[in-house]
């Protein structure tokens, strides 16, 4: 049988190869239905693809786990590739990966929420809903499939029995052929799958699960129509723990609701968005078969970190942005309202752009440099969570703005230059709102919107 999923850069699909079933995900900003492919003399070798675009900056959490390389690789009984075969509108950047397991490896997926999504996301979907494994995730970039009716879905199925008898037209063998368990195996993959980023995105740590060292790693692109519900982005999570599918669906739903779903950059939900996770169980360590056992809580932190990881290197390299931007909320009762409430401020365009409809060179906070705590109370404000204005408070960095619903004299001056100078480095704005006396606890993460963006996607072609 055959699965595929579809992102709106890029995409994956699942197929059967050798009876085993094979993820596989075919997309991009636009919707095409026919695959290109170029004869083998012209695709990139492996060695090559890190010098199209460079690495993006590792933004793990802190925690009791050690940042290792190799991505989507690094966890046991994985190999990965990237490579060209002709199917972006212009240039030889890589525009197709795979993502191999040694094993049927227990898989899981979150996609799209978008009423209109692509076929290969509909294609995957139903394949996992009949099936608990998967050993192969397929990736190209500058396809979408989007929008493309009952012909699209067709040419999905067509494409997943392509893979299973190793023939996406005359480049899945040279892909299949080149797949490595080497760290540029993995890194060729993450150049592979990106279209508008300006930056790879691949990250993997080790941590103990159940007195055993498990690895998870990942991949992920994303740059533009970025917003929850699963924003506009791909991405392929491994690891070598040993875990039950119910369990590891479940872990892979909570982690996309504190990483993925958390992010922002322009308010666009894709109709391709997928992430699939597989688990080869190589490791060695205890099978987890219970979410509330101890061996569960240890690897959900690292599938999170992990996923959180990926997430924040997307917003930051959001199109045309300067700086990250991290709001954390505290004070809630639960962790899901101080999630939307994070989420709120974060899709703030007021917060974190300009407005031309006031002005025509009016810029709002982050990207104007301007301290607004205003316009960040009224976003936590309009979240649709309940609290009382009083325990508002609202830091800047290490410059409290507001505190007990009172604003605070501060030093507007010096308020100012650490914004301009996280965007003078592309660093990060950190944003903390406290509501209250709760203990829910949660972040999200954005972007500055700048003249590029519009730029950007005003000269967009597939």
């Amino acid at each position: 049988m055959a699965l595929s999923i579809s992102h709106n850069h890029i995409s994956i699909r699942v197929v059967d190869l050798n009876n085993k079933v094979i993820l596989s995900n075919f997309s991009a900003r636009c919707s095409f239905k026919v695959y290109a492919s170029s004869s083998s003399s012209s695709m990139t070798s492996l060695d090559q693809s890190s010098k199209y675009i460079p690495a993006a900056p590792i933004l793990l959490p802190q925690g009791p786990w050690k940042e290792v390389p190799g991505g989507v690789i690094a966890a046991k009984g994985f190999k990965a590739v990237g490579m060209y075969g002709g199917l972006r509108a212009k240039g030889e950047k890589p525009d197709l990966a795979l993502v191999t397991c040694d094993v049927d490896a227990i898989a899981a997926g979150v996609f799209t929420t978008n009423v209109v999504a692509a076929a290969p996301v509909i294609y995957c979907k139903k394949t996992l809903d009949n099936c608990n494994t998967a050993r192969a995730v397929l990736i190209n970039a500058g396809q979408a499939n989007a929008a493309t009716g009952d012909a699209g879905y067709q040419d999905v199925i067509e494409c997943a029995t392509s893979v299973a008898k190793e023939a996406l037209l005359h480049s899945l063998p040279k892909l299949i052929d080149s797949l490595s368990s080497t760290i540029d195996g993995g890194d060729s993959a993450a150049v592979a799958i990106t279209t508008t980023d300006l930056v790879s995105k691949s990250v993997a740590v080790e941590c103990e699960v159940g007195g055993a060292l498990v690895r998870v790693g990942g991949m992920a692109k994303g740059s533009g129509m970025i917003h929850p519900n699963m924003a506009t982005l791909l991405g392929v999570i491994t690891t070598d723990a040993l875990v039950t599918s119910d369990v590891w669906r479940k872990m892979l739903l909570t982690a996309a609701n504190r990483s993925f779903n958390q992010i922002t950059v322009d308010g666009d939900t894709s109709t391709n968005d997928t992430v699939i996770a597989l688990a080869s169980g190589l490791s060695g360590s205890t099978k987890i078969s219970s979410l509330n056992s101890y061996e569960a809580k240890q690897l959900q932190a690292c599938l999170d970190a992990v996923m959180q990881g990926l997430a924040k290197s997307i917003a930051w390299d959001g199109e045309g942005a300067t700086c990250l931007i991290e709001v954390t909320v505290t004070g809630t009762n639960y962790e899901a309202e101080a999630a939307k409430i994070a989420r709120s401020v974060a899709s703030s365009s007021l917060a974190k752009a300009f407005n031309s409809l006031l002005s025509l060179t009016f810029f709002a906070a982050i990207y104007g440099r301007d301290p607004n705590w205003g316009r960040l109370a009224c976003a936590a404000g309009y979240a649709g969570i309940a609290f009382h204005p009083n325990d508002l408070r609202i830091s800047l960095g290490d410059t409290i703005l507001m505190d007990k619903g009172q604003p605070l004299p501060f030093d507007r001056a010096a308020a100012s230059s650490y914004l301009k100078r996280a965007g003078e480095t592309h660093g990060t704005v950190k944003i903390s709102i406290c509501v209250g006396n709760g203990q829910g606890w949660a972040q999200a993460w954005g972007c500055d919107l700048s003249y590029d963006y519009v730029k950007i996607n005003a000269e967009y072609t597939t």
